[in-house]
């Protein structure tokens, strides 16, 4: 029974936070290294783990969203093996290593409590969106995991002058020290973006990355706050 199976057990614990496979996120836990995750994404635990949904920590932040930016959050602490998943969507773990990323609510899995979050708003986007767009900003020395519809692509905008110009809807995250500005486009309105508006992109330039998912999300991406 147990020899056809044998490839889909966990592999031995190397770091904090792990790909099983492309769909799901391991996790190992500590007392003291506390975790918040999207609510709802836990799959299975291994060990001695609690829950606590809209910590303190979640509600502090959220008093000033008026529209409900970023994901339900909860708490996950304890000892053991944590596994977490969103709907088969892929699975991004990145190791902060003291960076930043400026990520979409839709695309937050989880990511260590004890890294600096919190929304900001995107720069540069205020004339298409009116009041302006949203998103949630993570730094410091930790680990984020990230999900996409599908593998996604991380494009390297190299620092030069050309800009690298995304789809709102396709946008999971980028590196919060690249200048943002929009772009309507009106000749490529059938291609871009499904919306029967007035089509726009993003446009991205200076040194770092940008995580771009094989879909389009319809639900809001980048939310405006009035």
């Amino acid at each position: 029974m147990n020899q056809p199976l044998a490839g889909f057990a966990p592999a031995p614990v190397t770091a904090r936070m792990e790909n099983h496979g492309n769909h799901m996120l391991k996790v190992a836990m500590q007392t003291g290294n506390d975790l918040l995750a999207r609510v709802g994404s836990m799959v299975a635990y291994e060990g001695f783990i609690q829950y606590e949904p809209n910590p303190p920590a979640v509600r502090q932040v959220a008093r000033d969203w008026i529209t409900g930016e970023g994901a339900p959050l909860m708490k996950c602490s304890g000892d053991g093996l944590l596994y977490l998943a969103d709907y088969g969507a892929n699975v991004v773990v990145i190791d902060l290593n003291g960076d930043g990323i400026s990520v979409n609510a839709t695309n937050l899995l989880a990511f260590d409590a004890h890294l600096t979050w919190g929304v900001e708003r995107v720069k540069g986007l205020a004339k298409f969106a009116g009041q302006g767009l949203w998103n949630t900003r993570i730094s410091g020395q930790g680990w984020v995991a990230l999900t996409s519809r599908g593998k996604p692509v991380v494009v390297d905008c190299g620092g030069g002058e050309d800009e690298t110009y995304v789809d709102p809807d396709a946008l999971v995250a980028w590196s919060p020290n690249l200048k943002v500005k929009g772009k309507r486009s009106f000749r490529a309105q059938s291609l871009i973006g499904r919306g029967s508006g007035e089509a726009y992109q993003m446009a991205f330039s200076g040194q770092g990355i940008v995580v771009v998912q094989p879909s389009e999300d319809s639900t809001d991406r980048l939310r405006v706050r009035g």
